[in-house]
């Protein structure tokens, strides 16, 4: 290559430039192979993790069915038919050992043990507070088949459980359908009978919390120290505070939330207690919004920084007041990033586990929440009780569940990018 003080002109058709042509071209040509490899790579890993998933938790959406045949006329269950339309339905059936009276007929019909699952009593009790009359004919129940029928049927037990399987299945006494409570129950130690609506309500009363806290509060804190916040050593200080708390782990939010939220108070030498319920979908969703507000207000400040002074100076120009300026004309221009900020940090809220395991959100949870201050779980937490679960039936179930958690983050981004697109401006 000719110096700049060399008036001779490039020659391009030397054999030396042509190399240097041909090694700057392959080494764009390499660049460009690996940018596509490392896409590739990572749609191969999205893929593989999606189909893995779908393969192990299609099966937590159905289970197996066992016939048994209940002669309630034989029986003669004690029980008066005007308490079953009566709050003390459950109680009264429960007294009169429908649960033995279920489990002995499945075991007279099959023989041995019952190869019905512990809790499908409660699949009759539900059909005779349904209709009374049944108390006084025979009738044929389907009823979830016991843990070691669902493994022997997919060939995953031992000998005796696999050959058990292997008779219903070849006498016919046995049939496949889509399990709804999974999707309708709460937790049980029951494998056959767990569902994850419980977790599923608490992690939408938790989102719901964290947003309300974490969304305006941030965005508030972002308009004052971009637009009003004067430039000092103590906002700079803030700032790099807000930056830094953005890196923090999440478990260190836990034990902020267990210490403010729920520890004791001594007031004026007057000892209280907790200042918020125990594992209550509102302990959760304010430890999550303290995780979460400055991933927002960085997001929200960048955005706002991004809008152009000129949509400033000219309404500002107009006569608009420093607040019309704000909310009528920066922060609109600014939502589409706000919001997608929003979405990193509410995706990265419901996925949390450490922080909701201090406050106390891993409570064995019967009956869904109905309130805030009721005890509730989440789903991450829900996922992670049932992969410590010794019973090989969970694993379906776990798989199943992290369908469910994938189906929720898809729907709230998908919401959250819809508000996105709607609010976009281009100029």
């Amino acid at each position: 290559m000719n110096s700049a003080l060399d008036p001779t002109p490039t020659d391009w058709n030397s054999e030396a430039m042509r190399r240097r042509i041909r090694r700057r071209y392959g080494r764009e040509r390499r660049f460009k192979a690996m940018g596509l490899a490392a896409v590739v790579l990572s749609a191969a890993f999205l893929a593989f993790l999606l189909v893995t998933m779908a393969a192990n938790g299609a099966r937590g959406f159905w289970r197996s069915e066992v016939p048994v045949t209940m002669d309630f006329a034989a029986l003669a269950l004690p029980v008066d038919r005007a308490q079953l339309r009566t709050p003390g339905a459950d109680l009264a059936l429960s007294g009169a050992e429908l649960e033995n009276a279920v489990s002995g007929a499945a075991s007279s019909q099959y023989g041995g043990d019952a190869p019905i699952s512990d809790s499908a009593w409660l699949k009759v009790r539900e059909a005779i507070k349904a209709d009374p009359d049944l108390l006084g004919r025979k009738q044929v129940f389907w009823l979830p088949a016991s843990p070691k029928i669902e493994m022997g049927l997919r060939g995953e037990g031992n000998a005796a459980d696999n050959a058990a399987a292997e008779r219903l299945k070849s006498a016919d006494r046995v049939r496949t359908s889509f399990n709804s409570d999974f999707l309708t129950s709460s937790n049980s130690i029951d494998p056959t009978a767990v569902g994850i609506w419980g977790a599923l309500k608490g992690s939408l009363l938790t989102m719901l919390v964290t947003f309300l806290i974490a969304f305006p509060v941030g965005v508030l804190s972002a308009i004052y120290l971009e637009e009003y916040a004067p430039r000092n050593r103590w906002t700079d200080l803030i700032e790099v505070s807000i930056n830094n708390l953005a890196a923090v782990p999440s478990i260190i939010f836990g034990l902020l939330g267990l210490a403010v939220f729920l520890g004791s108070w001594n007031l004026f030498g007057h000892q209280f207690g907790p200042l918020l319920p125990r594992s209550a979908a509102l302990v959760g969703g304010l430890t999550l919004a303290l995780m979460i507000m400055p991933v927002i207000v960085i997001a929200s400040r960048n955005a706002i920084k991004a809008v152009p002074p000129s949509i400033r100076d000219a309404a500002l120009g107009i006569g608009a007041s420093r607040v019309q300026v704000v909310f009528h004309h920066v922060l609109p221009l600014a939502m589409p990033g706000i919001l997608t900020g929003t979405i990193i940090g509410m995706a990265r809220a419901l996925g949390e586990t450490a922080p909701l395991l201090l406050i106390g959100m891993r409570a064995f949870i019967v009956q869904p929440p109905n309130g805030l201050t009721d005890p509730a779980t989440v789903l991450p937490v829900q996922i992670f009780l049932w992969s410590d679960e010794v019973s090989r039936a969970f694993v379906e179930k776990t798989s199943a569940a992290i369908i469910v958690l994938l189906v929720f983050l898809l729907a709230m981004n998908g919401i959250a990018i819809y508000l996105r697109n709607k609010f976009e401006t281009r100029w």
